[in-house]
């Protein structure tokens, strides 16, 4: 994979059972896109803005989102990202054991492209990893644009 198909893939997870079965399912699924892990809203907020000390994620990138995390919590990391001017066009997938009809409702008003259940064990990682994989072969991902001076 050349440095032009490379998607930067944030992970945004606080639970390293949860991250390695990620990992794991990217593998069996052939995906070779890097990924960054970051444990909560605000350090995936410095990630993408490369603030506080941590190395800004290149675009393109994608953002898969737990809801449930410390300090943080998903939806508001969406309320933070879709009021940044210079991130709010992320592209974010979903990825919590919430079932509820309030917090679907709440992610897709912020936005986020799907909303997926971790399903057991490593299946419904497995079935997100060949959703991502038909994604990124599909999908054409927006031009780079260039961040205004800071």
């Amino acid at each position: 994979m050349n440095a032009e198909e490379m998607i930067h893939i944030l992970l945004v997870e606080d639970d390293d059972v949860d991250v390695r079965a990620m990992q794991r399912s990217f593998r069996k699924a052939g995906i070779e896109h890097p990924v960054v892990v970051a444990r909560d809203g605000v350090e995936a907020l410095d990630v993408l803005r490369g603030s506080n000390g941590a190395d800004k994620v290149p675009r393109p990138y994608l953002v898969l989102l737990d809801l449930n995390m410390p300090r943080m919590s998903g939806i508001e990391f969406l309320g933070e990202l879709r009021a940044d001017p210079e991130i709010r066009d992320s592209i974010v997938f979903v990825q919590t054991i919430s079932d509820a009809d309030t917090d679907k409702a709440e992610a897709y008003r912020h936005n986020v492209s799907g909303y997926l259940l971790k399903e057991g064990a490593s299946g419904g990682f497995d079935r997100l990893a060949a959703l991502l994989n038909e994604y990124f072969v599909s999908i054409e991902f927006p031009p780079q644009k260039p961040r205004s001076a800071a």
